[in-house]
């Protein structure tokens, strides 16, 4: 069993990739809104970049997480690449739609509590997908 497990960690895209490429992101997204919040004032464009810089900030600080996460916790088949980028992007998603909600003065837990619910739900039905369609590589 454990055998297995170190198999499919194997097959987990490289640490330092996932882990420059994601303090990368983050650090452009971090920097992209030290910038937005000193130099802009809160108009249309500005706010829209902020969604931006927000997720990509997000998906930056997501990405090593998702992988520390696929590392501990192996499932079969393997989170590739995508899978990852893919998890980070709803973390990053997540994050923009409590903003959105925040900024309108309708969030509250349960509200929060449930998208988050209904989003883990998504990823979860799709790597039942990915995992009804996989089949063993062929020796």
């Amino acid at each position: 069993m454990e055998d297995q497990a170190d198999q499919l960690r194997r097959q987990l895209p490289p640490w330092h990739g996932v882990w420059i490429t994601g303090l990368v992101m983050g650090g452009i997204g971090l920097v992209g809104l030290v910038l937005l919040f000193i130099l802009t004032v809160p108009t249309l464009g500005p706010r829209w970049l902020m969604y931006f810089l927000v997720t990509l900030a997000m998906c930056g600080f997501a990405l090593p997480v998702m992988h520390y996460l696929h590392r501990r916790f192996p499932s079969r088949p393997a989170a590739t690449g995508g899978v990852l980028v893919r998890e980070a992007i709803l973390v990053g998603a997540y994050t923009d739609v409590l903003l959105w909600l925040q900024f309108g003065k309708t969030l509250n837990f349960a509200l929060a509590a449930f998208i988050a619910v209904g989003l883990i739900a998504i990823e979860l039905l799709i790597r039942l997908r990915e995992r009804s369609t996989w089949s063993p590589p062929a020796e």
